[in-house]
């Protein structure tokens, strides 16, 4: 399939059925078979693998999985386009198209049902922009049994889930990425490979799921509080905006003498610190001071 012809594939489909997008849905429709196959390649599918897409539009990449997976299920939350999905895979059983809202279906269940229990199957979509943060952090914070997460997304998105510490772009989501996978970039895909086109670029990047984070934290509830913390006035020093936890603001002491015995300098900012440091100071502030965070 070429560019063009998925182009004209895409534009008849809509025409046909008479559909016209909705920005309020970030519908912008893939058409470049090169980016397909970059997205496939990166999820690592064989015919034993169990793929579930979100948001697959009319179809041009669930076509690719199907094709490569020995069971593929969809979540689309556009009932108008249910029945386009439906009719392009009539044929095929090994795809089902579900009708939901992917920050609202009980994905584990969907999982087990549709895919099978102990199956380790892998994300792969293209993303609406106004969900990426929402939807990754629930396939991550809910443990999923995953392989890899395949995305395509906003480039700006993918920059800061691959960022360095210190650099502009990363952020609290680089850190709880990095906790739960290893992020790798995969390609850029510029804007004109898109029906209709976007303003900005975007990008495919991969999440391989880890089976254990690479750090012991103690107490995981109270690592993201302090994560969310750092990062929430990027301009403050660590000791002062990590002083909003507590509750007297005022006594400071414990805080820094925490962070001190963690080795790290209490007027650094927490978006120079690395997944390794945000640990070693959680764990620190779990012992020492977390009886004062209210």
């Amino acid at each position: 399939m070429t560019a063009n012809w998925i182009t004209a594939q895409t534009r008849d489909i809509l025409a046909r059925h008479g559909i016209q997008l909705k920005k309020s849905l970030g519908q912008n429709f893939l058409t470049d078979q090169r980016v397909l196959d970059r997205m496939i390649e990166a999820a690592e599918l064989n015919h034993s693998s169990g793929v579930l897409e979100i948001g697959p539009g009319i179809g041009a990449l669930t076509q690719r999985l199907a094709m490569e997976a020995t069971r593929v299920v969809a979540v689309e939350l556009d009932q108008r386009l249910v029945p386009v999905l439906q009719e392009l895979f009539v044929d095929q059983a090994h795809v089902s198209i579900v009708h939901g809202d992917a920050l609202k279906v009980d994905l584990a269940a969907l999982i087990r049902d549709e895919l099978g229990e102990g199956t380790r199957p892998s994300v792969v979509a293209n993303l609406p922009y106004y969900i990426t943060s929402p939807i990754l952090m629930r396939l991550l914070e809910q443990k999923l049994p995953l392989n890899n997460i395949v995305v395509m997304i906003q480039k700006e998105v993918a920059e800061r889930l691959t960022a360095e510490p210190g650099t502009k772009a990363y952020g609290s989501i680089t850190v709880a990425v990095r906790y739960y996978t290893e992020p790798e970039w995969v390609c850029r895909v510029p804007s004109h490979v898109f029906v209709p086109r976007p303003q900005v670029d975007s990008a495919v990047i991969r999440l391989k799921v880890r089976h254990r984070p690479p750090v012991q934290v103690n107490n995981e509830e109270l690592f993201f509080r302090i994560i969310r913390a750092a990062f929430n006035q990027r301009r403050k020093t660590l000791s002062n905006a990590l002083s909003s936890l507590l509750s007297n603001r005022r006594e400071k002491a414990p805080l820094i003498e925490a962070m001190t015995a963690s080795g790290i300098d209490p007027q650094r900012r927490g978006e120079t610190l690395s997944l390794e440091e945000f640990a070693r100071l959680a764990n620190r502030l779990d012992e020492q001071v977390f009886p004062r965070i209210s």
